[in-house]
Parts: structure tokens; C-alpha cells; sequence
């Protein structure tokens, strides 16, 4: 019975382990983070294996003001196995993604 309780376990586990969200990087040289903007983190980082622009969002900032903002997806790797893929809103980084290489 216990077993079975570890074998269920480990194969929810490695299910949730395909894709991970983190609010920070380490590149090559530096430590990315949620809030840099595209020339930090290409400055940290160097240039991506890959940009693409997937659209616009409407925001609202903090004075009510509605405006359109460009977003972005960058991709790194593999490094160390791993792809890692950024994605920014209105030039601002707002997730990091990350899934092992196949």
C-alpha cells in the first residue's frame, strides 16, 4: 500500500515538473529578475537564440490612462539542458519560464 502512495506521488511530481516559473535567472554572467527591462537583462544576459513578438496588451495605469503595451518572448538555451524563456511586457520582464531540453 505504501508503494503505491510512492509511486502515485512521484508521478504527480513529475508531471508538475515540466515547466517551472521563477522570478529570477542566473545567465551567464548575472541574475535576471521580473522587473528588468530588455536592455538589463540583454546587457546580464547577452543576446537570445531567439525573439519573437507574440502581440499587444491593453493596460491601465495607476491614473486611469488605458495604452497599449508590445509582448515579447525571448528564448535561451539549451544550457545545461535547459530552455529558458522570457517573456516581457511593455519592455518590462514579467516571467520566466524554464523546461528541460529535449
Amino acid at each position: 500500500m505504501i508503494m503505491i502512495k510512492t509511486l502515485i506521488s512521484c508521478a504527480l511530481l513529475m508531471l508538475l515538473a515540466g515547466t517551472v516559473n521563477a522570478e529570477t535567472w542566473r545567465c551567464d554572467r548575472a541574475i535576471a529578475s521580473t522587473g528588468d527591462t530588455t536592455a538589463e537583462v540583454q546587457a546580464k544576459c547577452g543576446e537570445p537564440n531567439n525573439r519573437a513578438f507574440v502581440g499587444y496588451k491593453e493596460e491601465t495605469d495607476r491614473y486611469g490612462f488605458t495604452h497599449e503595451v508590445q509582448i515579447e518572448e525571448w528564448n535561451y538555451g539549451p544550457r545545461n539542458g535547459m530552455n529558458y524563456f522570457l517573456r516581457f511586457v511593455g519592455n518590462r520582464l514579467e516571467r520566466i519560464d524554464s523546461k528541460r531540453g529535449d
